[in-house]
């Protein structure tokens, strides 16, 4: 009998962090999350004006 009360006390923990960690899953990222995608969008900006101006080189480099 106490072995079953055991189980279901611990059938209910998982079940209670489980949901506990649904609600945790919110929409809003939080500051961190926010600097890190200001961070990936600043590197994919610095990686295009990278690009584009080894194409200007290049482009002037073929006029020679």
């Amino acid at each position: 009998m106490k072995t079953d009360m055991l189980k279901r006390l611990g059938l209910a923990l998982l079940v209670a962090m489980m949901a506990g960690a649904l609600v945790a899953c919110e929409d809003d990222p939080g500051p961190a999350e926010e600097a890190g995608q200001n961070i990936d969008e600043a590197m994919e900006d610095a990686g295009e004006g990278v690009e584009e101006m080894g194409e200007e080189i290049q482009d002037s480099a073929e006029g020679y």
